[in-house]
Parts: structure tokens; C-alpha cells; sequence
């Protein structure tokens, strides 16, 4: 069952949303929090944390936070190039939306993984999505609101509706 409507939106601040996925690399570098802060932490405590923490596998889900819940795509891996595979998409994109069912999750804002950070096109992120989004069971997502860059509102519109699916 695919959810009853797909819309593209740029800013996903606007939506009233159970859960927001966000694109992610393999040591989560691309959500840090840049800010510089102090710490009263010695440095070699911090070492030894920095040293042992270990990847997260390409294609995987974590899923942090709450109100709305977040869903890390790993999709990103910063030691290869390119760094990021549509495979691993599609993984992640499969992995979000088990994660959105087993959560009974009705309201989803999704980024167009690979299109920011990588060098996925929108259209093709379309097609993933496509074929993610049938090989998934999906019964309770209502809405999946698709993010999208600036400026591809349009055509990314128009590939959602060759998917037959209902747009807003």
C-alpha cells in the first residue's frame, strides 16, 4: 500500500511531521553541531571516545530524537569517491520507511538523499524512491512529504506524478 499523498516541499521547518529523515554519513559528520564549545573533558578521555567510535553500515537507519523522531540515512561514506551509491539509498530508503511502519509513523518529511551531499539527481532520486517505496510494506504512513533543493519543485512534482501517486 503506498501512502495517500507525496508532496514536494522545500522547507521542511513548515511541516507538522511524526518523523523527518535526514541524509548521513558513516561517522555522522554531516549532522554535527559545528559549534565550537567548551569542555571540561580531558583531552585524552576524548581521544579514546573519538578513537573507539566505529562507522555506521552504508544503507542503514539510526533513529534518534522524538517529537519528531529522526531517521539517519546512511548514505554517505567520506573516504570514498564518489560518497554516495544509489544502492545505498535505496537501502536507507527501504530501512526509513520499515522503520516509519514499525513506529506506526503517519507523517514523514524526506530530503532527496543522495541530491545534496551527492550526486544523485533529482529524476533519479525519484526512480529510487519509486522502487524503494513499492518494495516496502507501508500501511500506516499517511503522507510523506518529499524535501527538495531549491529550485527543482517543479520538475521533482511532475516525476512524483508519473508515479501515479496523489500530489498536493
Amino acid at each position: 500500500m503506498s501512502p495517500g499523498l507525496v508532496m514536494p516541499i522545500a522547507d521542511r521547518a513548515l511541516l507538522d511531521v511524526d518523523a523527518v529523515a535526514l541524509e548521513e554519513d558513516t561517522f555522522l559528520v554531516l549532522s554535527a553541531d559545528p559549534t565550537p564549545r567548551e569542555t571540561h573533558e580531558n583531552p585524552e578521555s576524548l581521544l579514546r571516545q573519538v578513537s573507539t567510535f566505529e562507522a555506521q553500515p552504508l544503507g542503514s537507519v539510526l533513529v534518534t530524537g522524538k517529537n519528531p523522531l529522526q531517521f539517519l540515512a546512511i548514505v554517505h561514506d567520506l573516504n570514498q569517491e564518489p560518497t554516495c551509491r544509489e544502492e545505498w539509498v535505496v537501502s536507507a530508503l527501504q530501512e526509513i520507511f520499515h522503520q516509519a511502519e514499525r513506529r506506526r509513523t503517519r507523517r514523514l518529511a524526506l530530503p532527496m538523499l543522495g541530491t545534496v551531499h551527492g550526486s544523485l539527481t533529482p529524476r533519479r532520486f525519484v526512480d529510487l524512491f519509486e522502487t524503494a517505496l513499492a518494495e516496502s510494506n507501508v500501511e500506516h504512513l499517511e503522507r510523506i512529504w518529499v524535501v527538495v533543493p531549491d529550485g527543482t519543485g517543479g520538475d521533482v512534482r511532475d516525476s512524483l506524478a508519473t508515479l501515479g501517486l496523489p500530489l498536493q
